[in-house]
């Protein structure tokens, strides 16, 4: 009884003397000790995610009664404010990012993503998932990245490959508790399975992913039934659309809610699915998902979602993670800020079918090797607008933003297809965004594309979305073969192009994806990138602003 009771005593810790359970048995002690726990209390849980390294505050675009507003959102330092004010507003408070923290401007990229790590450490983060971009400078550099920040990094569905298919361990643990009061929140993390092959090939290289489903009703078992969880959440960056085929999921049974990322949707009011709720915060640092959890007798009896904006102008910022952001950036200010062209509309790339941005970078590409028949840019999502005007009353382009718009600075690569291969390619891109199976649509927005105009149906039956494709003003002729152009990505095979495979007669320009854009601002500027509507839905508006459909959610 003696080594029991000294170990008991050891436990109370902080209780102290003071509180008169010293005196008492271990039994009784026990049983006042229970006491001391409150019965009723409340939990929160803030997250952000896709923050793509988006330091300073930037301009958003809002939809309002049916047009485009802007704000002054975001910047690291306003956002470090904001939570800190949040968790002091909170009895006990857990602060998460779910992904897409190393990608996205110019500093990351000129840093390999160590800029961003003290300023993630100094906001304080409680928990990290690995999103799909994590991985852009490869495998090793993932680990390095990860592994600096001071939080616990989560991930269910990420093991080492060790070659020959062969599967090795979890590259991060699958889970973590959250313990508050004897109360425990299981948290069950899960990223793009899709990686290998939205992403180029070679970032992922010896990495395997396999899908959510999986695994996961033997961790929700773990966490409920082992672990005796009040609740469960998934931390997710699957993209809204596979979050929400997630819930409906049998495997989803026992999970309470799915807060998730990668499409940068702003849900306002949870998404019921048929096992579990879904949230997604928006994007770049200017919203922040905030979920407060009511408990009573150590259950969980209500929970309350809000998407909160972090607007810049209302916000005091950190003065020591700005000193830390202007160190970082400081050897690298004079490239970041230098102006490469003006722009005299607002840029964006909001809208699923065209955007300015991408009509922007469509126009030099073309420009820059007008040979071709088609020029082919991908369906981008980072990128926050840029709308505000400087002395000359036009928008300055800087080469930091061309970093924002096109992180990886890939080799323009040019090749050959027939009609055929890009009727057939058109479906299979149309079906990757708005499949009317959640769990076939792809993350990303509509192919952009120069030279080629098509007419499609959104929401008409697979295989039949296209309704009209011309090259030039003239019918795309199935025999004939046309040249393309895109980005080449690291990893892909020689026959492969923009998703395109059988490509023939591959050939890398001289060119990059920015010096094409430097190259034509130089000669155009100021530019007028009014989307051309070569890309047109017969059933769903130019202004479209999300691929997800079928449940109760709004873009706004």
């Amino acid at each position: 009884m003696k080594y029991s009771r000294r170990k008991f005593m050891s436990q109370l810790g902080a209780l102290g003397a003071g509180t008169g359970l010293l005196s008492l048995s271990p039994q009784v002690a026990q049983a006042e000790a229970k006491k001391l726990k409150p019965k009723s209390f409340k939990l929160t849980i803030l997250q952000t995610t896709d923050v793509h390294c988006q330091i300073h505050p930037h301009d958003e675009l809002f939809w309002e009664n049916g047009k485009a507003v802007y704000r002054k959102t975001g910047g690291y330092a306003h956002l470090k404010a904001f939570l800190d004010q949040e968790r002091e507003k909170a009895e006990h408070c857990l602060v998460m990012d779910t992904g897409d923290m190393f990608q996205g401007s110019e500093l990351s990229v000129r840093t390999t993503g160590e800029a961003m790590v003290p300023i993630l450490n100094e906001i304080g983060y409680d928990l990290y998932l690995p999103g799909n971009w994590e991985v852009v400078y490869y495998k090793q550099a993932m680990q390095h990245l990860l592994g600096s920040l001071h939080a616990p990094k989560i991930c269910a569905n990420m093991y080492h490959d060790l070659g020959e298919g062969k599967r090795g361990e979890l590259i991060f643990n699958p889970y973590h508790i959250w313990s508050v009061n004897g109360v425990k929140i299981g948290f069950l993390g899960y990223t793009d399975h899709l990686v290998p092959k939205r992403q180029s090939p070679n970032y992922s290289k010896g990495i395997l992913y396999t899908k959510p489903e999986e695994n996961l009703a033997h961790y929700v078992d773990v966490l409920r039934n082992q672990e005796k969880c009040a609740f469960v959440c998934i931390i997710a960056h699957l993209g809204l659309s596979q979050q929400i085929n997630l819930a409906n999921l049998p495997e989803c049974e026992g999970v309470d809610y799915i807060l998730g990322g990668d499409t940068h949707e702003r849900v306002r009011k949870p998404i019921q699915g048929t096992y579990a709720k879904v949230v997604e915060p928006g994007a770049f640092g200017s919203f922040v998902g905030k979920l407060e959890l009511t408990i009573e007798d150590g259950k969980v009896v209500q929970d309350d979602y809000e998407l909160l904006e972090v607007t810049s102008d209302k916000i005091t910022p950190c003065p020591v993670v700005t000193e830390i952001v202007d160190q970082n950036e400081d050897p690298f200010e004079e490239d970041i800020y230098k102006i490469a062209g003006y722009s005299t509309v607002p840029l964006y790339r909001y809208f699923v079918i065209e955007n300015p941005i991408d009509t922007m970078i469509l126009d030099a590409i073309s420009w820059q090797v007008p040979e071709i028949d088609i020029v082919l840019s991908n369906g981008f999502r980072f990128c926050p607008p840029r709308t505000t005007p400087d002395e000359t009353g036009n928008i300055p382009i800087t080469n930091g933003y061309i970093f924002d718009m096109l992180p990886v600075d890939s080799l323009i690569r040019t090749g050959k297809v027939k009609g055929s291969q890009i009727a057939a390619w058109l479906e299979k891109e149309l079906n990757n965004v708005f499949a009317k199976e959640a769990s076939k649509r792809f993350g990303g927005w509509v192919i952009k594309f120069r030279g080629m105009e098509v007419e499609f149906l959104a929401f008409g039956e697979e295989g039949n979305r296209v309704q009209k494709v011309t090259v030039h003003d003239k019918p795309l002729e199935m025999d004939r073969v046309y040249s393309i152009c895109a980005c080449e990505r690291d990893g892909d095979p020689d026959d492969m192009l923009c998703r395109f495979t059988g490509v023939m007669d591959t050939e890398n320009t001289e060119y990059t994806l920015h010096q094409a854009v430097k190259n034509y601002l130089a000669e155009h500027s100021p530019v007028t990138p009014i989307p051309p509507k070569s890309a047109v839905a017969l059933d769903a508006p130019a202004t479209l602003l999300t691929q997800v459909y079928g449940v109760d959610y709004e873009f706004r």
